[in-house]
């Protein structure tokens, strides 16, 4: 049969959509998060299985031999495009890949494709002619980059990475950094304030802040620290409000959509300083996979000129179009301008009708 899957499997969510050879989306479904570093492989599986399923069973004008449970007995799909976070690691693909195989019925080569979720972003490339290389970002619950390169057969090749190592050692630009570097600021003008120097202006994200942890007064704020260092299993006893007993994770990663209302909605200075660190911070690490103009290849064998390639972006927060603003300001304060700027809104149905148009050039 032909068609064609695609699964964007998120930190937040799982997105499944199904077309045609014709690039028509048939079905579509949408489940909770896959991140494949953070749960058990039973659970991944059992989260695809649920998704896909939901996704056939949305599928218009299938013929009515068709079979909507998995593992089919025929063949489905034409072939499978995974895009998974977390899957880091030639293991991790391997893992995946004979899972998703028995899954589906569809064997490991060719026709099943398990990369990282920023592969889908390289979607672009393909309707990019005068374009042969790209950088994806994504930035949400976490982030990750990745640089490519387009070969002769239209499949990608991932050239090198950087990121995607998680909230402990890293994420920047990601959620978790911007409820993280809103903390940070917030004791740093506490330790200001210990000085005895000036009071920095009033700031309605500062409001927020201390309104979500219930605290009171600003003077009082280092009683955060508390909240968000508790482990999980003492918080129900401490007597922590219901609203926080969260992963420590998502106690700041929770604490974004204050920060982007606080910095677009009010104007709020002190939150649009959080927000140009964790932009920068995100630029940095786009701006290592890139050659500086003179640099060339000589030092970075496998860098992206920027002038020559493609941006691309994907992910919950850089879809703001205020935030994707001040990380490609970061970028041209670092000498770094790429020639065309990208950002996609649905990586798995960008992913799935790439999928069909290269099945179709292919033939």
């Amino acid at each position: 049969m032909s068609l064609f899957l695609c699964v964007d499997c998120g930190g937040s969510k799982t997105s499944a959509v199904i077309c045609d050879a014709n690039r028509n989306i048939l079905g579509r479904a949408l489940t909770g998060p896959s991140n494949f570093a953070n749960i058990s492989l039973a659970v991944f599986i059992d989260t695809i299985h649920l998704v896909v399923s939901n996704a056939l069973t949305s599928c218009a004008y299938l013929p009515p031999t068709t079979p909507l449970i998995l593992p089919p007995s025929t063949d489905i799909f034409a072939s499978a495009w995974f895009g998974i976070s977390g899957v880091d690691s030639a293991a991790a693909v391997r893992t995946a890949s004979v899972a998703l195989s028995e899954l589906l019925a569809i064997p490991i080569g060719p026709r099943l494709t398990i990369a990282n979720d920023t592969h889908l972003l390289a979607s672009p490339l393909r309707l990019c002619p005068d374009v042969t290389h790209a950088i994806t970002v994504i930035a949400g619950t976490g982030s990750c980059i990745i640089s490519f390169t387009q070969a002769p057969s239209g499949a990608f090749v991932e050239l090198a990475r950087i990121g995607g190592w998680g909230w402990i050692l890293g994420d920047e630009g990601s959620g978790f950094h911007v409820g993280k570097e809103a903390i940070r600021q917030l004791m740093l003008d506490v330790a200001r304030g210990s000085l005895g120097m000036t009071p920095p202006p009033k700031s309605s994200l500062k409001t927020k802040l201390l309104s979500h942890f219930g605290i009171d007064r600003e003077e009082n704020a280092a009683e955060i620290l508390s909240i968000v260092h508790i482990p999980e299993s003492a918080m129900e006893s401490a007597g922590i409000a219901e609203h926080l007993l969260v992963p420590r994770q998502k106690r700041l990663s929770q604490l974004s959509p204050l920060v982007f209302d606080a910095a677009f909605k009010d104007g709020d200075e002190f939150a649009l300083r959080v927000l140009r660190n964790t932009a920068g911070a995100l630029a940095d690490q786009i701006v290592v996979l890139c050659i500086s103009p003179g640099e060339g290849h000589t030092v970075k064998p496998r860098g992206v000129l920027a002038s020559e390639a493609l941006l691309c972006f994907g992910g919950s927060l850089v879809g703001i179009e205020s935030y994707r603003t001040l990380v490609l300001d970061e970028l041209k304060k670092r000498g770094c301008v790429f020639r065309r700027v990208e950002f996609v809104e649905d990586a798995a149905a960008a992913g799935a009708t790439c999928l069909a148009a290269m099945a179709v050039a292919s033939n």
